[in-house]
């Protein structure tokens, strides 16, 4: 690691502590040439690969952007659209992989959205699941009335 101030090639850990719910890590760091103190944090990277094959960096913004249409007219704030990104970014480095489909990170939308509402969720659904036709959408509809009534049936007992 550069030193900031004085670009010596080199740096000395001071101090290490766990930072944003353990994603990342804060340091603090001196330089052994000018002595002075800088902090640096660390985070695993998240690589997405997309449908062309170029490899770009994970980013939250572009999951709240793309569910941010499919909310459009529903009742979800922006906090709603923060905590779904998230979740599905805690889901997606609980995978232990470091590269990433963008066709992947869709479906991993799909579980948290439809807890947050069905209404997104089946629009976001219809394109990352490529609906073709009302049958798709019959299905789609059918597996969330099914789940209603199992949540009642088991909130019966």
């Amino acid at each position: 690691m550069h030193c900031p101030f004085c670009r010596h090639g080199d740096s000395r850990v001071v101090d290490s502590r766990t930072a944003d719910d353990g994603a990342s890590i804060r340091r603090r760091r001196q330089c052994p040439a000018c002595q002075r103190r800088f902090t640096t944090i660390e985070t695993a990277s998240l690589a997405v690969v997309k449908r062309s094959g170029v490899t770009e960096p994970f980013s939250r913004e572009k999951i709240v952007n793309g569910v941010r249409k499919a909310c459009q007219g529903r009742p979800v704030s922006e906090d709603d659209l923060a905590l779904l990104a998230q979740r599905v970014e805690e889901a997606l480095r609980a995978t232990g992989s470091a590269e990433l489909d963008a066709h992947e990170i869709g479906l991993a939308i799909l579980g948290p959205l439809r807890d947050l509402d069905e209404v997104a969720y089946l629009r976001f659904a219809s394109v990352y699941q490529a609906f073709e036709s009302l049958e798709d959408f019959e299905r789609a509809i059918g597996g969330l009335r099914e789940d209603h009534a199992s949540a009642s049936t088991a909130g019966d007992g």
